[in-house]
C-alpha cells in the first residue's frame, strides 16, 4: 500500500514503531484473523404462522421500509479473557428495537448492552473459551444503499487480541 524507508546514523541502539492508518469503505473491509473471531451476519425476519422465519441477506437481497431485521454476531475464542468489548456498527437507514440500555443474559453470558447513535456496544466482563452468539434486532427506517459497518471485538486487558467481522451493504427499497 506504500513504502516505509528507516534509517540509523551512529552506534548507539535505536528502537521505533511505524503506525500505519487509512481509509476504506466499510462494506469492502474483509474479517481478520486471530484467536479471538467475530462474524457479523444480518437477517431478515418474516413472522409466519409456525414462528418466526430468519432468511440472511446478501448483496442481492432488498429491504422494505418497516421490515424488522436481525443482526447476529457469533464469537469465538481459544482462550479465557476478561473485560472485553464488542462494537456493532450499525447503519444510518435502521433504528434499533431495544434503546435501553442494560444487563443481558443470552446462551450461557452475561454482558451489558449499551446501544449508541451509530453502534451497539457490548461489555464483557469474563469470556469464557468458546462459541456465543449475541444478537439483536432492528427497523429500517429509511430507503438508500448503506454501508452496514464491521463489529469489533478486543480484550482490553490485551488489547493484542482484537478483530473485526467483514462489512455488509444493505438495499433498502
Amino acid at each position: 500500500m506504500s513504502k516505509v524507508t528507516v534509517t540509523k546514523e551512529g552506534e548507539a541502539p535505536a528502537w521505533g514503531a511505524v503506525y500505519y492508518q487509512y481509509f476504506e469503505q466499510l462494506d469492502k473491509i474483509t474479517a481478520s484473523e486471530s484467536p479471538l473471531k467475530i462474524r457479523k451476519q444480518v437477517f431478515k425476519v418474516k413472522s409466519t404462522d409456525t414462528g418466526e422465519v430468519l432468511a440472511e441477506l446478501n448483496t442481492e437481497s432488498v429491504l422494505k421500509v418497516g421490515d424488522r431485521v436481525r443482526i447476529r454476531m457469533e464469537v469465538e475464542t481459544d482462550r479465557e479473557m476478561e473485560f472485553v468489548h464488542i462494537k456493532d456498527m450499525r447503519n444510518s437507514g435502521v433504528e434499533p428495537v431495544d434503546v435501553i440500555s442494560g444487563m443481558v443474559y443470552s446462551g450461557g453470558l452475561g454482558f451489558y448492552k449499551s446501544t449508541r447513535d451509530a453502534s451497539t456496544n457490548f461489555f464483557i466482563d469474563d469470556l469464557n473459551k468458546g462459541a456465543y452468539v449475541l444478537e439483536y434486532d432492528v427497523f429500517v427506517s429509511q430507503k438508500g444503499d448503506f454501508s452496514n459497518g464491521i463489529s469489533t471485538i478486543q480484550c482490553m486487558y490485551a488489547p493484542e487480541f482484537t478483530s473485526h467481522s467483514s462489512g455488509i451493504r444493505l438495499m433498502v427499497d
